[in-house]
């Protein structure tokens, strides 16, 4: 089976140019070696491809100087480094290489941002583009199945997600072992790497916890008092969690009307089949307790991808007053606001008072699984 196209690689190439550097972030196994490869493939120049967990690459870059660097890429147009952030002071390096080597092109990517941002983002102000790679996006798969297939396959992406090797395949046995296998061997690995991060048990017990409050607003506190640490610590794991593309916040939207709630925050997973390996619940959707956050989280990540594939700069909210009001998902960006219920049914809520009253010139729907295609793509 031919790779499917990532929205983001034409994008990508018309960034790739002379003494700049791209990063392309995002977590392991979302297909960030084989979207290289092709960007590779696709440029007319000479390149060099190197792995950053490969000990020559190392031993290649590790003599930081304009005479080396010269030397290792003499007629290279475009140097690409995949897991770049295992280089040691890759930043600087890369700094180094686009600055005194005249025509170069670079491209990095890396599985957990804040190492690599840590690394290369400040020598590489003004000289880097960022780009953030998903799961594959609904809009991506679409092209490998028709109308019929997507709506037959839509119970398997709120179960198993949308990694691409559980895409491409068409065993459940094979996509349950690759997302225990992507849970227990690479998850946490960027983070358990880092100094500091001792206690592997408590964090994959934080994501079960997280894992079972999906869509939920989350206590910091409670969460503390039920893994036996300060809230502090459960604020600084989530972030380091959501740095590595495992989930992401949901804050609380208010132009600071008294009744608004806008301290809480709900977490979500980018992708489905990861937050049900770590529940190990993979039951089809028939005899689950979980659908309608499921649901929710599917539809959330997609129209989070969409935002991240076109750069539309949108932030994402959810809203609720103190007296219980509440909606889904508020998008908020190029001036306007769109607010959306999300019902797995097939009920058609009206926008609730409060929000009417306060945002009259909101766009307000109800996303169902009649018409959720057209909020996807």
């Amino acid at each position: 089976m031919e790779p499917i196209k990532r929205i983001l690689q034409d994008r990508i190439a018309e960034r790739i140019e002379p003494n700049k550097v791209v990063l392309i972030f995002g977590a392991r196994r979302v297909g960030k070696t084989v979207l290289m490869r092709q960007l590779i493939d696709d440029f007319a120049g000479k390149t060099m491809f190197l792995n950053g967990e490969d000990y020559d690459t190392l031993a290649l870059l590790e003599e930081r100087s304009i005479a080396n660097y010269k030397h290792l890429l003499d007629g290279i147009d475009l140097l690409a480094i995949d897991e770049a952030q295992n280089i040691p002071e890759i930043g600087s390096k890369l700094k180094l290489i686009v600055d005194e080597i005249k025509g170069v092109r670079v491209i990095a990517s890396g599985s957990s941002s804040f190492d690599l941002l840590n690394k290369s983002g400040e020598p590489l102000v003004g000289r880097s583009t960022h780009f953030y790679l998903t799961p594959f996006s609904q809009k991506e798969i679409a092209i490998t199945e028709n109308a019929l297939e997507t709506r037959q396959n839509l119970e398997s992406r709120l179960i198993y997600g949308s990694y691409p090797e559980v895409v491409v395949s068409d065993n459940f046995e094979r996509k349950t072992d690759y997302l225990r296998d992507i849970v227990g061997a690479y998850l946490l690995k960027d983070i358990l790497s880092i100094d500091g991060i001792k206690n592997s048990g408590k964090m994959k017990e934080l994501l079960r916890l997280i894992a079972f409050q999906l869509g939920c607003e989350v206590s910091y506190d409670e969460l503390g008092k039920q893994l036996g640490m300060s809230k502090n610590t459960v604020e600084k794991y989530l972030d380091l969690l959501s740095k590595v593309f495992v989930i992401y916040r949901l804050g609380a939207y208010s132009r600071n009307l008294r009744k608004e709630v806008t301290k809480a925050g709900k977490w979500y997973f980018y992708d489905n089949g990861i937050r049900n390996a770590i529940i190990g619940n993979f039951n089809p959707l028939s005899i689950r307790q979980d659908v309608g956050v499921l649901w929710e989280n599917y539809l959330i990540s997609e129209r989070i991808k969409a935002n991240n594939n076109n750069r539309l700069g949108k932030e994402f909210y959810f809203w609720r007053t103190y007296d219980k009001q509440e909606i889904d998902l508020i998008e908020e960006g190029s001036g306007s606001l769109n607010a959306f219920e999300i019902k797995w049914g097939n009920k058609n809520p009206e926008a609730p008072g409060a929000f009417k009253d306060a945002y009259p010139n909101a766009i307000y729907e109800v996303i169902n699984r009649e018409n959720y295609l057209k909020y996807l793509f």
